[in-house]
């Protein structure tokens, strides 16, 4: 297992059937970054509460809404535009690298939010995912167990 949640992420979305199960949680309003750290947290063995679990929504609010949206917003809106204009399709490419560092900076804060909390916890249940998916993890249960099960082999 990764030790950090960047390098964990990584391996885990570059596992087959992570990135259309993302994609899918993502249009369902889900926030892949929060995902991506729950199932971090769970490897980890950290205990999963109400508290917790709202800390990391708090923190993820403000930099998702008036960073990582807007960047991912103006990519997508210029994605059929850049098809035939090779300069939109760089400075697409552009904003995509942008999108990415900004996601890697709000895994950075999560990281940092959580590095205190204990690991290897005995009661330390799996709900982490489902916690933190909140409304749309009753109609995305297979792409919740998707990400779970490539999670495990990081």
């Amino acid at each position: 297992m990764s030790s950090d949640l960047w390098s964990f992420s990584l391996a885990t979305y570059a596992r087959p059937g992570v990135e259309p199960a993302c994609l899918q949680l993502q249009m369902a309003g889900a926030n892949v970054c929060l995902l991506l750290c729950g199932l971090w947290l769970e490897q980890r063995g950290t205990d999963c509460d109400e508290q917790r679990v709202e800390q990391l929504k708090e923190l993820v609010g403000p930099w998702d809404r008036e960073v990582v949206q807007p960047l991912r917003a103006l990519r997508t809106q210029w994605k059929t535009l850049a098809e035939d204009d090779p300069v939109l399709k760089g400075l697409r490419e552009q904003m995509k690298a942008l999108e990415l560092e900004a996601e890697r900076h709000l895994l950075w804060q999560l990281e940092q939010a959580a590095q205190d909390w204990p690991r290897d916890e005995v009661s330390a249940s799996g709900q982490w995912l489902e916690s933190l998916a909140g409304s749309t993890a009753s109609p995305n249960r297979d792409a919740l167990h998707v990400l779970r099960v490539a999670a495990t082999g990081t």
